[in-house]
């Protein structure tokens, strides 16, 4: 009800549901759904020594996991004080019931399950089959939502992503942790003079995740089951990912022990936020980015690189509210107890932050113009029907071919990917990634011999500075943007990311 207006607060409850479902209406009439962030796998009790405030006073044994031992105890899988049990079909009933209600009476279009894994789980263990998740995938009314799990939780087996059956989605871990390593945490350690990892682990995240997601009950979802996520609502947003290497908590009151350590951040060379003129503190520094570079402007460079990059990964998008524009919480990475301008939105945008929005605006409008960046299936590294190029394929600066050996090698971090657009009618994609401390000197591959066009980089402070906007139309972009012809030799400035696509659709002769 805190959420409600002080009008329909002070008419009741039933003022409080109307306001609820009149904003559901609005929002589909707008074009966006609405996905309830659910938590099922506990209640507000706590632990043995918690108040009874729900299913407690009603049947503790029965909706609550207890000890088989004596004497007996509440089981806590998921850091709270207790676990639903969802070995009884009372308690299952009661999780279908309360989603059924959300869609039937309040609208909303579906659901992410808080710690999912407590949700799977008998007694003995996890399971795919577990009776809650096959009923919500056959449930007349649930199966048309969008389910989306939250895969683990901190019980035994708790980590389960990449298990979860048709049709749920699925944060992807792998990929947060992949993009954060590769654009932060590799750099940092490179910027310290030591030797990363090559791409495989993010051309794996980019190309959908395959590994995690191609098998058992989920195997026939599709790239679509990865919800590809840096940050969300726990955690530090993607400003602070870039200003903090080590969390700032002490407002929680918890004497800094809340909140993640595995943060994989990288402050760029000073810790916290800073003024826009600020220059990196090391001058004596080898790197001439990190040298010439103000840590703002670098800053803001890691964070394009990292929206840029999830924008053109196979899977779906899931952008935390803020990080559009770089909203801070201050170093603050476990904000769920704060009501203050910690977490409170500020919608008083300077000008860098507005250039942001620019360019997330652009890279959702390429995306959606053009489905050659959001594959709706797992590449096969062959062509497609008369396709003279596979549906993915992978080269070198140089433009040759990766080789086996060259995943690994961090020389190769620069990098690029090719997706034929031959399978959605679209044009072609091509990715160049230079995640090297140095500019690098890239030749374009010959794919269909075919002009290039520069959709977007991450270099553009905003997209107008490489002659695109927000209103312009993503299918027009042979109008405005730069041509290059294929097996051009680039330069790629170090720690950025180029989007090309062909000057049109290639046609292939059957």
């Amino acid at each position: 009800p805190s959420y409600a207006t002080a009008e329909s607060r002070a008419r009741g409850a039933q003022a409080v549901v109307d306001e609820f479902r009149g904003m559901v209406s609005l929002l589909h009439q707008a074009g966006i759904e609405v996905i309830l962030d659910v938590v099922y796998n506990h209640t507000c009790e706590g632990g043995d020594a918690g108040p009874s405030l729900s299913w407690r006073g009603l049947d503790s044994d029965m909706y609550y996991r207890h000890t088989t031992s004596r004497p007996i105890q509440t089981i806590d899988v998921t850091g709270t004080g207790n676990t639903m049990n969802m070995d009884r079909p009372k308690t299952i009933q009661m999780v279908l019931d309360s989603l059924r209600y959300w869609v039937r009476d309040m609208g909303v279009d579906g659901f992410r399950f808080d710690l999912a894994a407590t949700l799977g789980r008998f007694s003995t263990g996890f399971s795919p089959m577990h009776p809650l998740l096959i009923a919500m995938a056959t449930d007349d009314i649930l199966t048309h939502t969008k389910l989306i799990a939250e895969p683990w939780d901190v019980g035994p087996g708790g980590w389960q992503t990449g298990n979860f059956p048709v049709p749920f989605s699925e944060w992807n871990d792998h990929y947060r942790g992949a993009l954060r390593n590769f654009w932060l945490a590799d750099v940092r350690a490179q910027a310290s003079g030591h030797i990363v990892s090559g791409p495989n682990d993010l051309a794996t995240r980019l190309s959908g995740s395959q590994d995690v997601f191609e098998h058992g009950l989920g195997r026939l979802r599709g790239p679509r089951a990865s919800i590809n996520f840096v940050t969300a609502h726990d955690g530090f947003t993607l400003a602070d990912l870039t200003a903090y290497d080590r969390k700032h908590n002490k407002d929680n009151l918890e004497n800094n022990r809340d909140g993640s350590d595995d943060n994989r951040s990288w402050n760029h060379g000073l810790e916290g936020t800073l003024a826009s003129g600020a220059t990196h503190p090391d001058a004596a520094t080898p790197y001439a980015i990190l040298a010439n570079m103000p840590i703002a402007r670098l800053r803001a460079r890691s964070q394009r690189n990292i929206l840029a990059t999830m924008f053109v990964s196979s899977g779906t998008p899931m952008l935390t509210g803020g990080d559009e524009f770089g909203r801070t919480q201050n170093g603050n990475n476990n904000a769920y107890c704060q009501d203050s301008p910690i977490s409170w939105v500020d919608w008083d945008l300077a000008e860098g932050q507005q250039a942001q929005i620019d360019a997330v605006s652009w890279l959702i409008a390429l995306r959606k113009a053009h489905p050659v960046l959001r594959p709706d299936s797992f590449a096969t590294g062959h062509p497609y029907g008369g396709d003279s190029l596979p549906d993915l394929s992978w080269y070198t600066a140089q433009g040759t071919r990766m080789p086996d050996y060259g995943w690994t090698d961090s020389r190769h971090r620069t990098f690029q990917m090719l997706r034929s657009g031959v399978k959605w009618g679209d044009r072609d994609a091509l990715i160049i990634i230079n995640a090297n401390l140095d500019d690098a000197q890239v030749t374009l591959p010959e794919g269909h011999d075919l002009d290039w066009l520069i959709a977007y980089s991450t270099v553009w402070e905003t997209p107008a500075d490489g002659g695109v906007s927000s209103s312009l139309d993503p299918n027009e972009l042979s109008i405005e943007v730069e041509h290059v012809m294929p097996r051009t030799t680039l330069t790629i400035e170090a720690l950025s990311v180029t989007i090309l696509l062909s000057d049109i659709a290639f046609q292939p002769e059957h």
